[in-house]
């Protein structure tokens, strides 16, 4: 069984999508928003006709979500193979000197302790089973300074650093923990948001003329994430993976 955290779309949802298409029994997946679930849902099964696909609202940047949220999909399915952790927070690349420290706290708890949380949840049960992969997204930002992403930057780091010295701990466990870091990925709420800000389109237009091969899409990083999930990566653990097109050398 797989879960799929903020996968009503984007990377999450094209993740979960292969994932179910490549044999999975079970995805459940997870949002905030129950009508861009079931329509999510929807869209999976008609990929994968043969896959249990269901939806489990929550918003796990809320304390007590990421438990229950995993206790409940233990309760349905009786396990949890593979956890794809595609959340984030929805904030818009700016100048430090510009943020409002009263908002510091939701790209810190969107970016980085929601991420905790569910790993968390979710390790006992593949603790239990004596496998199990984790496979998280996160960013570029966090392996190459970007004006305008110093907070952004720092949880996608930390992100990075948690997830390699997490498999670490876990291998002999037998649970795997990679992580996919895209940059600008095309067909994404996050791209379009970036875009539309001035001084944030001003920054990665730039970036957009080094994507010789054109930048990936959702679905090209989910392919990155599906193979990282699935037994063909089972020697592969706390790895890195820039999915950028070459923008960087990450």
């Amino acid at each position: 069984m797989a879960l799929c955290t903020a996968s009503t779309s984007g990377i999450g949802l094209e993740s979960a999508a292969l994932i179910a298409e490549g044999g999975a029994r079970c995805v459940i997946l997870n949002g905030r928003n129950p009508e861009a679930g079931e329509k999510a849902v929807a869209k999976i099964r008609a990929r994968a006709p043969g896959a249990d696909i269901r939806f489990i609202p929550g918003d796990l940047t809320d304390r007590d979500t990421a438990a229950s949220e995993c206790a409940r999909a233990l309760a349905a399915t009786g396990a949890i193979d593979v956890l794809v952790h595609a959340g984030g927070a929805q904030v818009s690349p700016k100048l430090f000197v510009r943020l409002d420290p009263a908002d510091y706290g939701r790209p810190i708890g969107g970016h980085f302790t929601a991420l905790l949380r569910v790993v968390h949840a979710v390790l006992p049960a593949m603790f239990a089973k004596g496998r199990g992969s984790i496979v998280v997204v996160a960013s570029d930002a966090g392996k190459i300074a970007t004006p305008g992403e110093t907070i952004i930057g720092a949880m996608k780091a930390a992100a990075i650093i948690f997830v390699r010295t997490l498999a670490l701990e876990t291998a002999r466990s037998g649970v795997r923990v990679n992580v996919v870091t895209p940059s600008l990925v095309t067909d994404t709420q996050s791209f379009d948001r970036v875009m539309a800000g001035e001084f944030s389109q001003k920054i990665f237009e730039k970036a957009t003329k080094r994507a010789r091969l054109g930048l990936p899409s959702a679905a090209d990083v989910a392919s990155a994430v599906a193979y990282l999930a699935s037994p063909l990566a089972a020697k592969i653990t706390g790895q890195a993976l820039s999915v950028n097109d070459g923008i960087s050398a990450a």
